[in-house]
């Protein structure tokens, strides 16, 4: 179930309907926010409904005892339970099959079949779940008392494809509390999202994706070098949108349930340097990745600065294969990594200095890091490592020619560009313009969306780029 289809909107409405008149009885509400999560698990495959109430339910133990014993060793082995479990599943029915093929090809053997993989990603479900035990673990909070709530928050279904990563214990407790009611500006503000992330999707992603995207990387000898880099550039703009539509209906869904998911994106192509790159872009596995991983690695704290750039570097290549398991993601991890390892031992050789309050410098650093970033996104999309590499060996041509370039796919384009590029201000602005207009005013904009989407999406709803990691 996609959270662009129409499905899943008349699913959504169905658990509003149902949700709120319970809202009062705490533990009836939660009921069905858990049915709905474990509906969507199911709706992709019914195997979900014995992994995730399973797995749920160990670390809900876990937790308690993480709250109860105050033991190191007895607190090294709960924690170590959970992450081996987690990171066991993702092993198991995500990862198996690229371990036995680079398995088959170091050893020259056929490589072997393994058919215990789904069509949903675990990915977001288990570095969620991990927040609750590492948090309780480090202290960081106090174990969830309710099965129920801690359930429903490693489970939440519009979190479930592409995050955002929510720390269970920021939503539990926002689960936990009775006497919720939606107002009028929330629920304003959550159909403003839900809009947004619907227009991001079909009418600047999905569009770009289907009549430029998609076609150079699967042929890219058959155009330009030209053409084929305004391809890469186009990919940029699919998957910041694509992603951040995901993101935005994400919110929105979860705001018309009285709950606040934590944001994700900050306008990245506007990033100074790669480290506020990853500031801006995916932030909440940004900030997984540092406070669980990054800050976990040994000779952190050496006096040896060597581990500090490693750190990084491994980091972001353990992060590349989160994304997906192939050597593809492992390079564009590395790229990452030894972009973050040499601005960060940059900065340090110049004592940390403050950025430069040059106009021309700071453009000209916005314009280097949008185009490592984007050199970077090729391995990320191109299908196999050859495939980068025709891709990357295209734009070295310096062939021209903008004869597939048509003129809807470059309006399309300068409008996304700019629309990144605008300043916070003018969201604030018609986020607001559009809470305070009247409920008939703003059905009418929804539905003038619609019907702009239904004449420009003919290829129905593509699947969001991140449900695959």
């Amino acid at each position: 179930m996609l959270l662009s289809s129409s499905v899943y909107f008349v699913f959504l409405t169905g658990i509003f309907l149902l949700y709120w008149p319970l809202q009062r009885w705490r533990a009836a509400s939660l009921a069905v926010l858990l049915f709905a999560n474990y509906y969507f698990y199911a709706k992709w495959d019914l195997f979900y409904l014995a992994l995730i109430p399973a797995a749920s339910f160990v670390d809900y133990l876990i937790g308690r005892g993480l709250g109860s014993w105050q033991g190191r060793g007895a607190r090294r082995l709960l924690v170590s339970l959970s992450v081996l479990m987690n990171l066991g599943i993702l092993a198991t029915f995500k990862y198996m099959p690229f371990m036995l093929a680079s398995w088959a090809g170091v050893a020259r053997t056929a490589t072997p079949q393994w058919h215990w993989t789904f069509p949903l990603g675990i990915s977001f479900y288990c570095f969620q779940s991990l927040t609750y035990t590492l948090d309780l673990y480090r202290r960081d909070g106090k174990p969830v008392r309710s099965l129920l709530a801690h359930m429903t928050a490693v489970s939440f279904f519009p979190t479930t494809l592409s995050g955002p990563i929510t720390r269970v214990l920021a939503l539990a407790p926002q689960l936990e509390k009775t006497g919720r009611t939606l107002s009028n500006e929330d629920g304003g503000k959550a159909l403003f999202r839900i809009g947004l992330g619907l227009l991001k999707k079909f009418m600047i992603a999905d569009y770009l994706a289907e009549n430029l995207v998609n076609r150079v990387f699967d042929a890219p000898n058959l155009y330009t070098g030209a053409e084929v880099l305004i391809g890469v550039y186009a990919y940029a703009v699919q998957l910041y949108y694509d992603f951040s539509g995901y993101t935005d209906m994400a919110i929105g869904s979860a705001l018309l349930l009285g709950l606040k998911l934590p944001e994700n994106f900050n306008r990245p192509y506007l990033a100074l340097n790669i480290s506020e790159f990853w500031r801006r872009w995916h932030i909440t596995l940004s900030n997984w990745l540092r406070d669980y991983l990054y800050f976990s690695l040994p000779g952190l704290r050496s006096k040896w600065k060597v581990f500090t750039y490693w750190n990084l570097l491994l980091t972001m290549v353990l992060g590349g294969l989160w994304h997906g398991a192939s050597w593809n993601f492992v390079i564009w991890g590395g790229l990452h990594g030894a972009a973050l390892a040499v601005h960060h031992g940059w900065r340090a050789a110049r004592g940390n200095p403050a950025p430069s309050t040059s106009a021309g410098v700071r453009l000209a650093a916005r314009v280097l890091t949008a185009h490592y970033v984007i050199f970077a996104w090729v391995f990320f999309r191109a299908s196999t490592l050859e495939n980068g590499g025709q891709v990357l060996a295209r734009i070295g041509s310096l062939t021209a020619s903008l004869a597939n370039i048509s003129l809807p796919v470059a309006v399309v384009l300068l409008i996304a560009g700019v629309a990144h590029y605008l300043p916070r201000r003018v969201y604030d602005f018609s986020s607001g313009l559009f809470v305070r207009a009247p409920f008939y005013a703003q059905a009418a904009a929804l539905a003038l969306l619609v019907l702009a989407i239904e004449y420009v999406a003919v290829t129905g709803a593509a699947p969001f780029l991140y449900t695959k990691f």
